[in-house]
């Protein structure tokens, strides 16, 4: 990075209003027998040639979370026959050599703490939905590993480490040669990307997308508490160049003031926007899809924020 100064929430969320602000939120609908919140969602998918979006479904009350399909009728998201639920959070998807590329968050009981929870994230592949297979697992304690398929077939990996080495959470990159490297030893020693957060904050990759001159378009998020402790989640975009181990600044490019107003899980979590996914669009513009304030899921048409990365 040339910029060795650390842009913190406020500094970037000034830059971000400087900006003309989006207009067009739209709330996405969804049908579930249990009538449960549907958050934190994957962008569009093509499974088995249908368009489908996979959800964290969970009762307001409650932590216990699935992952549930769904495809669209009518404007309506309902849940897809025949494809299988897993007790995880905050789904991710992707392509790596024609295959589905899926994976979540499991919880399980602490080891050492009474009653609390800890968790890793889960990757399964398959060539649809109704086959994925676990093929790899994260260390305990991490959530937000991604990966992206580059252009000459090798794999881009992030990794999104806590405590010791990533304080409240900080973004690794390490380049593989294929999947089938995944390890948690490689996962842990991913080095870190430096400069990208204050310590007192933290942020981490939801998905990563390969752009036509072979960089890699990285949408996550940067978070921070206020004095209150309330959470604060922007959605957030940079650019790494794989050959040269180059990244941008990083920039917000939505707050939760651009969705439509609704409940929140819990009053800490009002402000908290979680990037879900973006498809861009061949008029410079890209629909954003995103979780908000852990209770619904939206959507909104932005500047595409990888168009720069590519000219």
């Amino acid at each position: 990075m040339t910029n060795q100064h650390i842009q913190t929430c406020k500094e970037l969320l000034a830059a971000f209003q400087n900006n003309p602000q989006t207009t067009n939120p739209e709330k996405l609908r969804f049908t579930n027998d249990d009538h449960k919140d549907i958050y934190n969602i994957t962008a569009p998918f093509k499974d088995d040639g249908k368009g489908t979006i996979a959800g964290r479904v969970e009762s307001r009350d409650s932590e216990e979370s699935e992952v549930h399909f769904f495809t669209e009728e009518n404007g309506v998201w309902k849940q897809k026959k025949d494809t299988p639920i897993f007790k995880l959070q905050d789904p991710f998807v992707t392509k790596i050599a024609g295959e589905l590329i899926f994976g979540g968050v499991e919880t399980f009981s602490h080891p050492t703490k009474k009653h609390s929870l800890g968790w890793r994230t889960i990757l399964m592949k398959g060539s649809t939905i109704a086959n994925l297979k676990q093929f790899a697992i994260g260390p305990d304690g991490m959530k937000d590993i991604r990966l992206v398929e580059l252009l000459d077939g090798s794999i881009g990996m992030f990794t999104r480490p806590q405590g010791e080495k990533g304080g409240r959470g900080k973004i690794g990159f390490k380049r593989l040669s294929s999947i089938d490297k995944i390890t948690v030893d490689e996962i842990e020693n991913t080095p870190l990307l430096e400069n990208q957060f204050v310590d007192n904050e933290w942020g981490g990759v939801n998905e990563a997308q390969v752009l036509s001159n072979g960089k890699v378009g990285v949408l996550g998020h940067v978070a921070r508490f206020d004095k209150q402790k309330n959470r604060h989640y922007y959605p957030m975009v940079f650019m790494i160049d794989p050959e040269t181990g180059y990244y941008s600044d990083m920039k917000i490019i939505a707050t939760r003031a651009n969705f439509q107003k609704g409940p929140c899980k819990r009053a800490d979590l009002q402000d908290v926007v979680f990037s879900g996914g973006l498809i861009r669009k061949p008029n410079k513009t890209a629909d954003l899809y995103a979780g908000i304030s852990d209770v619904e899921a939206q959507k909104i048409t932005i500047p595409d924020p990888f168009f720069q990365y590519e000219t």
